[in-house]
């Protein structure tokens, strides 16, 4: 069997349809070699295992300060590292890849023991060490819930935090208002109080001016993620405001150098 080239017909020759199938599976070969280098390096150690556990059941995330439960069982440990050309490694990639391994061995806890943060001289990756755990009622854990409220506070708290990576040398205060909430620079986080309720307006600047509208809600708690992102000169501060659910398990799940 032979292909032509239809659209050069006056320069083109047959291919042989034994080289046709070389450039097919090298072609399949290197779309794979990308998906895999693309992908955090995931290890799991598994001691003891249940059934898999339903794709759209719960796993609860435990951070560095959370105490684990007495009665939970230990099924195996992960850990999630950079395979060298991993791109899909945030922190969120990296828990989502966590929670699939502790699934597929019955585990609906992940208890964090280890966080290494991106840096701009390092890996541009999340990398995290955790404890597979099995708990027979996950529902009455105060994590699974998506707001926290501070009883009785007659004030917020804005949780303001910045990992690292891009942008190591580039810091800003971050502002609510006129007001400096503090200075953020890699490797930071700091919870702050606040009394000014109703629509305000969380700002940065550097080479340029970032916003972020919030709606302040006396006696709740708010996560606003800080990085640095492209810039013409120095990098302009991006602010992110986290759902109180994501934001808790980042804002805990490691140790600041600064804050």
């Amino acid at each position: 069997m032979e292909f032509f080239d239809f659209d050069n017909l006056h320069t083109s020759k047959p291919i042989h349809y034994s080289t046709m199938k070389k450039y097919i599976y090298l072609s399949i070969f290197l779309v794979s070699v990308m998906t895999i280098s693309c992908s955090p390096r995931v290890m799991t150690t598994v001691i003891n295992k249940y059934e898999p556990l339903d794709f759209k059941a719960d796993v609860i995330v435990l951070g560095l300060n959370d105490q684990v439960p007495n009665e939970a069982e230990l099924l195996g440990e992960i850990k999630v590292g950079d395979s060298g050309f991993s791109t899909k490694c945030t922190y969120e990639d990296v828990i989502t890849l966590s929670k699939m391994e502790a699934m597929k061995i019955g585990g609906n806890v992940l208890k964090i023991t280890k966080h290494n943060l991106p840096s701009a001289m390092g890996s541009s990756c999340h990398r995290i060490q955790a404890k597979i755990l099995k708990l027979e009622d996950i529902s009455n854990m105060n994590l699974t819930k998506e707001e926290e409220i501070i009883p009785n506070a007659d004030f917020a708290i804005l949780n303001i935090y910045r990992y690292g990576g891009t942008g190591a040398l580039v810091g800003y205060d971050i502002y609510l208002g006129d007001e400096v909430l503090g200075r953020v620079v890699n490797n930071y986080k700091s919870s702050v109080k606040v009394a000014k309720f109703g629509l305000n307006t969380v700002w940065a600047r550097t080479e340029a001016k970032e916003e972020l509208p919030i709606d302040i809600e006396k006696g709740r708690q708010y996560y606003i993620r800080c990085k640095v992102g492209m810039g013409a000169f120095v990098g302009r501060p991006i602010l992110e405001l986290i759902d109180s659910k994501t934001g808790k398990y980042e804002f805990e799940s490691f140790k600041a150098k600064h804050q």
